[in-house]
């Protein structure tokens, strides 16, 4: 036992150096860097952390100690540090079974303030209030608002369309009670990045003509992902290979939220999924044809959809469901709803995906804001103040939208 000890004090680092070891060879075995990245060694070493951790999760899932979601949620919670800003207050609460956390400005105010709903990212597996607080609270003293945001439930334990329905649920508590936060029923917008932008989306649209609620004045679309039919739009070929969220990562977090069995992701890249008669009906708003010239390259584009797979379909069907692919709304949904601002990057295999929703909604004369960051990539906004992980495309986006909410 005396020997013992020793030799498993040894072991340990010898295997977290090995862990790392592996993360860093899988990054430069798989990853992209583009040549314009700002600060490209800082964004290699910030990925290679990110495997890192992911890669001992799994280490623990596969021993039955802790799932892999739940770990790498641990771990960002506990890495993040929460700012206490005196201008603001913070509270938590609860509607119902959903947590969320309430940030209001501290300083008395007039008369009521704007309020903003804000739905988190993380694919459905990761995120949490902890890991946007920071953001939030950012958000409420720069533009004066009262800031909800909302911690739906998440896999492993909860799958599709348990976000939507958190999100949908809390946000009515919310208008309900609007005058009793200190906002104005006028003014509230509702915000989300990445998963949580795409919920956005769903829950405005659920929304549309209901006259015992308020009306939503204006929709902030961070990197939404809007569709899961045609996942071969340039961008999705194009930037495959870079993080923070690649195609792999991508495709198992869609594959484990809508509860669909990975075997049948070539199925879903490809196409196969999706009938003629569908394709022909959905074509005109799912077609890399919408996408501006200026983001395409001139490789020759796959044929897409690919043949049929009847099997494939049954297996997949809840993806043509407007709950996982707003852009696919009825004209007469998308003509009602409120304004929009969207914000895609460069270097997001998303990017395209703000592109078509940003030509749905202006075919229907909706108006549209939309801000393009050239040297952005996925989730870049949350580093916004995580010195030394913070880029200047950080900042950008969020001065975007904290501009864009204050002309509200």
């Amino acid at each position: 036992m005396a020997v013992l000890l020793p030799v498993l004090l040894l072991s340990l680092p010898i295997f977290f150096l090995g862990v790392f070891a592996w993360a860093v060879f899988k990054h430069l075995l798989t990853a992209e860097v583009p040549s314009t990245m700002k600060y490209p060694v800082k964004f290699r070493f910030l990925h290679c952390m990110i495997i890192y951790v992911v890669i001992l999760g799994d280490i623990l899932e596969k021993l039955r100690i802790c799932s892999m979601p739940r770990f790498v949620c641990f771990v960002h919670d506990r890495l993040t540090i929460i700012k206490k800003d005196p201008n603001v207050v913070v509270t938590n609460m609860r509607f119902g079974t959903i947590p969320v956390r309430l940030f209001q400005p501290k300083a008395a105010s007039c008369s009521l303030r704007r309020g903003v709903v804000f739905y988190h990212g993380g694919g459905g597996k990761f995120g949490s209030l902890d890991f946007y607080h920071n953001l939030c609270s950012y958000l409420a003293r720069e533009t004066d608002s009262v800031v909800l945001s909302v911690g739906y439930r998440k896999l492993p334990d909860y799958h599709y369309p348990i976000i939507y329905q958190d999100c949908l649920n809390a946000t009515i508590h919310f208008l309900k009670g609007l005058r009793s936060y200190g906002v104005e029923p006028s003014r509230v917008v509702i915000c989300g990045e990445s998963m949580g932008a795409s919920t956005v989306a769903m829950v405005t649209q659920t929304l549309v003509g209901r006259t015992n609620l308020p009306q939503i004045q204006a929709q902030i679309l961070i990197s939404p992902f809007l569709q899961l039919l045609n996942l071969q739009l340039p961008s999705f070929r194009q930037k495959k290979n870079i993080p923070l969220l690649t195609q792999e990562i991508l495709m198992k977090l869609l594959c484990k939220y809508m509860a669909i069995d990975f075997s049948w992701q070539d199925a879903i890249l490809n196409g196969n999924c999706i009938s003629p008669e569908n394709w022909k009906k959905y074509q005109k708003w799912l077609s890399s044809d919408n996408i501006p010239n200026r983001f395409k390259n001139k490789d020759q584009e796959p044929q897409f959809p690919g043949p049929f797979n009847e099997t494939a379909y049954l297996e997949t069907k809840h993806l043509f469901d407007v709950r996982n692919a707003p852009v696919l709304a009825d004209d007469e949904i998308i003509a009602q709803l409120p304004e929009a601002f969207l914000v895609s990057f460069e270097h997001d295999i998303l990017r395209d995906y703000s592109l078509l929703y940003k030509k749905r909604l202006e075919d229907q004369g909706v108006p549209v804001s939309w801000y393009h960051v050239v040297d952005g990539f996925h989730g870049c906004i949350l580093l916004f103040d995580r010195k030394p992980f913070s880029f200047p495309c950080s900042q950008d986006t969020l001065n975007s939208v904290v501009s864009y909410i204050k002309g509200k």
